[in-house]
């Protein structure tokens, strides 16, 4: 029996998919500690792991909290707002995070500490000696954000530009960016890795997870940009997912006959407040057209929606292993949880922008050929429409998603994360079980 930590930033998309893993692990009879917000208290112990608070200085509701306790953030896009959420919202709280693992670690002794890639405490337990800490696993439920020569820095979403002038640009472009929109990020990391070991951190914020035992990436390489000088500890093991169809059928589920095109569309269960986001302009864009358009409000109530058109139909939740299989085209603000569940199916996707890491999703749709992607957090009707017919009129875009949800089928899986975390216990140094 293995003993396992898995932490992770208490926010709905990075905790979920890992909620699968600690069922896994305890279905096998491990030992599994799951660190995250106290929100996650039932789903966490649904699985059969011990949940763990965070603590207060790392914990928060990202349900309400973030633009009550952060103001300034509404305000702020692209970059800058993911430079705002690194620093205050993952770097910051990251000594915390660190404590609590160590602490965990000290009480009864881990064999593997399973992070998310914004879980930057992490980054902190791995200065560390290997035979003082857990050696650690980094589960990549954002895009992969280790830097590259091949690839522009992490949150301005751009894909990638081949050859000499490609890499000069992404030189330049990083070199700008560690000087002024990640700065205070990596300053603030400095200040914790100097407080911990006497020195700052020897390499940049977001590169943390390249220097982790392995990193395992909840996609597949048709869905990530290739980096010549990627680590050999990186490892695809496709989406994981905690539970897909757990959502009852909605009244007019017999509606999805095939007789006409269902487009399915959601800003997933957080960022779900403003509507204008997506929702909004698909419901106006395509209220005219030979579709049926399916709307998720990701439990909030229906009667937060605009008013419905003719061919709309609501539910708070769906039972996505039902209708994905069912769906022409899935219309998201970019989520990359909600993206590689799409995928899987093989079903092709159109996207907004937005916050967060969505513009780094949003650039991986368009640079996969999975989708099309819409350049701003608030796209016109017309801009949707657009869209959404190119998907619909033209093959390759099915294609191309088909594509990758046959590479997602051969990826392994839950089945090949497990397998990586006892590679990494059967090569982590062997010390005696501490006395308790």
């Amino acid at each position: 029996m293995a003993s396992i930590i898995i932490a992770t930033v208490p926010v709905h998309g990075h905790v979920t998919p890992l909620l699968g893993v600690a069922r896994r692990l305890r279905e096998r009879g491990d030992r599994v500690r799951f660190l995250t917000g106290t929100r996650f208290v039932e789903p966490v112990s649904d699985t059969g792991a011990e949940h763990v608070p965070l603590p207060d200085g790392a914990d928060f509701d990202d349900r309400q909290d973030l633009a009550q306790t952060f103001p300034e953030r509404v305000a702020l896009k692209g970059a800058k707002a993911l430079a705002f959420d690194i620093e205050h919202v993952f770097v910051r709280p990251a000594r915390a995070q660190h404590e609590a693992v160590m602490a965990l670690h000290a009480r009864e002794r881990a064999d593997v500490l399973l992070a998310d890639p914004a879980f930057a405490g992490a980054a902190f337990v791995g200065g560390h000696a290997l035979a003082d800490r857990p050696p650690v696993l980094v589960c990549g439920v954002v895009p992969l954000t280790i830097a590259s020569r091949d690839t522009a820095p992490y949150g301005m979403g751009l894909t990638p530009l081949r050859g000499p002038v490609g890499r000069l640009r992404n030189a330049l472009l990083a070199q700008l960016a560690a000087r002024t929109v990640f700065a205070p990020a990596q300053r603030a990391a400095d200040e914790i890795h100097r407080a911990l070991f006497g020195r700052p951190l020897p390499f940049p914020v977001l590169d943390w997870p390249r220097h982790a035992e392995a990193i395992a990436q909840f996609t597949v390489p048709d869905f990530e940009y290739p980096r010549s000088d990627a680590p050999s500890t990186l490892h695809f093991v496709g989406p994981i997912s905690a539970s897909g169809s757990q959502a009852p059928l909605p009244p007019w589920w017999d509606q999805l006959d095939g007789t006409r095109p269902v487009v399915h569309v959601t800003q997933g269960t957080i960022a779900n407040r403003d509507y204008r986001q997506i929702i909004a302009p698909t419901l106006e864009a395509l209220a005219d057209d030979d579709v049926l358009v399916v709307v998720s409000t990701g439990g909030r109530p229906l009667d937060t929606l605009p008013a419905l058109p003719e061919n709309a139909r609501a539910a708070p939740y769906m039972p996505y292993d039902s209708l994905l299989p069912k769906t022409d085209v899935f219309v998201t603000n970019g989520g990359y949880g909600g993206v590689q569940y799409a995928l899987r199916h093989g079903v092709p996707i159109v996207t907004s922008g937005g916050k967060e890491d969505k513009p780094e999703v949003a650039a991986r749709v368009a640079w996969s050929g999975a989708g099309r992607r819409l350049n701003t957090e608030t796209p016109t009707p017309a801009a949707v429409r657009d869209a959404v017919r190119s998907v619909l009129d033209q093959p390759v875009y099915r294609g191309r998603a088909r594509a990758i949800a046959t590479s997602m089928e051969r990826a392994g899986g839950l089945a090949r994360l497990v397998e990586i975390v006892d590679e990494i216990r059967q090569r982590a140094p062997r010390t005696s079980e501490p006395a308790s």
